[in-house]
């Protein structure tokens, strides 16, 4: 609102009422004698105070009419719906164009990287309800493949092992595999996120223990007829981490040669299984 000038109003009102002391018999003071000087005075006021509010309506109404524009411009995010163009069913693994791995920070400066070169996974998928889909994975903890081929045994002379993939295999500081030789996946949950993306919640079990994790995945591809096998396929990549400290495997954590957190990664193909 424009600021009113009260000083001036207030001089005006001093001359109205000298006015009036000076010349009893003007048309001011015979409207003093009828009572209405006070009236006179309130008009004057509000005179003066809508032609404030009038200049102050007349500079903003620009900036409200632009407003609804403003609000038009604003995008608004659609999420596309989640779906898999192929048929209901079982889905295996195809192991010639799968891949399990997983990696962990090294002393701050690099992640250290391994894969498992036995597993299976499989997926009973329903594309309409994508929700009562699952997933199961197993893995042969004993498999490690480092493709390191540095001087292990040069390293580690005292060693009942002879390589990295052997020692990180079997040893208790780390998989154990000796004593568990199975790490598995169950899904508890599926969410479709939209587009192509997916919330596949499970429980994770390694060295005996079993811990819920959470894997952000993708569809990457479908076809409901494959060239090669003439069947549905479908490929998949999915992520997700784990503190190993939860499952007992806490060596070189202290000092930090080893960071806690494992990374997993799979990328995979699967095939329809033939019906029975």
């Amino acid at each position: 609102m424009q600021q009113i000038d009260y000083q001036s109003l207030t001089q005006t009102w001093e001359e109205f009422y000298m006015q009036i002391q000076i010349n009893p018999m003007s048309d001011i003071a015979q409207y003093q004698r009828r009572g209405k000087t006070r009236g006179l005075a309130a008009t004057l006021l509000a005179t003066a105070v809508l032609a404030a509010c009038s200049e102050e309506q007349s500079t903003t109404v620009p900036a409200t009419s632009e407003a609804p524009i403003a609000a038009a411009e604003v995008a608004v995010e659609v999420v596309e719906e989640f779906s898999i163009d192929v048929p209901a069913g079982s889905y295996g693994i195809d192991r010639t164009h799968a891949n399990m791995g997983f990696s962990v920070p090294h002393m701050g400066l690099s992640n250290y990287v391994a894969r498992f070169a036995t597993y299976d996974v499989s997926v009973d998928l329903d594309p309409e309800n994508i929700a009562a889909s699952s997933v199961s994975v197993t893995i042969d903890a004993g498999s490690i493949t480092t493709d390191y081929d540095g001087d292990y045994k040069g390293t580690h002379a005292n060693s009942p092992f002879d390589s990295w993939d052997e020692d990180l295999a079997r040893s208790d500081k780390f998989f154990d595999a000796d004593n568990y030789p199975q790490i598995s996946f169950v899904s508890t949950s599926v969410e479709p996120l939209g587009g192509d993306q997916l919330r596949i919640n499970g429980d994770l079990t390694l060295r005996g223990q079993t811990h819920p994790i959470v894997l952000d995945a993708r569809v990457v591809g479908a076809v409901a007829e494959h060239p090669f096998t003439s069947a549905a396929a479908v490929g998949f990549s999915a992520q997700g981490s784990f503190a190993r400290s939860e499952f007992g495997m806490t060596h070189l954590l202290s000092p930090p040669f080893v960071g806690d957190e494992v990374t997993l990664q799979f990328d995979g193909e699967f095939h329809q299984a033939a019906a029975e």
